[in-house]
């Protein structure tokens, strides 16, 4: 991509983010004349902004999806905070969003600290305008990820908690279950000497081969369930939360990029191509699985 063609796209990504932002401020809270969900989108992008200049400085990605989680974090933390007195949807919604960016953040940058880079960065990082890029884009998935959360939480009137809420949360514990044990299961196995360079089958990967994106567009579903009650008018646009975490993992950079990583690597692979064959991409197989699922 030209440098050209990086700073409009960075120009279309905030354009993009403003518009959710002017739809997600309608009836809720401000600060000093200034809606708290526009103040928060715009925050968003700043922090990845300030994180860019020493990424760029030392070439280095080392940070970049703490610096996505800390921002989900800090985010939900500044809105609780401007509402003044949370009521339960908000204080519940901010647990999920909090607990799951902890949890992510600590597992990206762990992951990342052994393996030393992420070679998705490997030309990126060496030109301004697209490195900049991504870091504008994380400022968009965060917006876009966290808008339901932040249209409930901003909302001017406080709306009992329902069914809708005791499902959205269920929902989100599931998925974060789903979440957590596939990437356990997949440290695990990667841990294993013997199974260097192999591909797993096991677990829950023997059920559909990306259960950790399962989880979390089960998660992020959740969270708008929850957030739901709360939402009215233009705020419905924030709504969009999910189906964008479900485009972007299926269609943009999530399963699209893994397949045809797996595919490089493994598809001369009889093995895998039976695994491939019999096993959905992510929604799971139920019941008893055939023998000798994976390896």
């Amino acid at each position: 991509m030209s440098s050209r063609r990086s700073v409009a796209a960075s120009a279309a990504a905030v354009a993009v983010a403003g518009g959710v932002a002017a739809a997600g401020s309608h009836g809720g809270v401000a600060l000093g004349g200034v809606p708290v969900f526009a103040l928060c989108v715009a925050l968003a992008f700043v922090l990845q902004w300030a994180a860019f200049v020493p990424a760029w400085i030392w070439r280095t990605e080392r940070y970049f999806d703490l610096a996505g989680s800390a921002t989900f974090l800090t985010l939900v933390l500044v809105a609780v905070s401007a509402r003044g007195a949370p009521d339960a949807r908000a204080l519940a919604i901010a647990a999920m969003v909090a607990i799951w960016a902890v949890r992510l953040g600590a597992f990206l940058f762990a992951r990342i600290r052994r393996q030393g880079s992420d070679r998705r960065f490997d030309r990126i990082k060496h030109d301004a305008a697209r490195f900049f890029l991504t870091w504008t884009l994380q400022g968009l998935w965060v917006s876009l990820t966290l808008s339901a959360a932040l249209g409930a939480v901003t909302a001017a009137a406080a709306v009992p908690l329902g069914w809708p809420a005791a499902a959205g949360i269920a929902l989100w514990g599931a998925g974060f279950i789903v979440e957590v044990a596939a990437d356990a299961q997949k440290g695990r196995f990667r841990r294993e000497a013997a199974n260097s360079g192999r591909f797993i089958a096991t677990g829950l990967w023997a059920r559909c081969r990306h259960p950790n994106y399962l989880g979390e567009i089960l998660l992020w579903t959740g969270v708008a369930l929850t957030a739901l009650p709360a939402l009215d008018g233009w705020r419905y646009v924030t709504l969009v939360s999910p189906v964008f975490v479900w485009l972007l993992l299926t269609r943009v950079s999530g399963i699209p990029l893994l397949e045809a990583q797996a595919d490089r690597k493994w598809g001369a692979d009889p093995a895998y191509r039976a695994y491939k064959a019999r096993t959905p991409v992510l929604v799971p197989r139920i019941g008893r699985l055939p023998g000798g699922a994976g390896r």
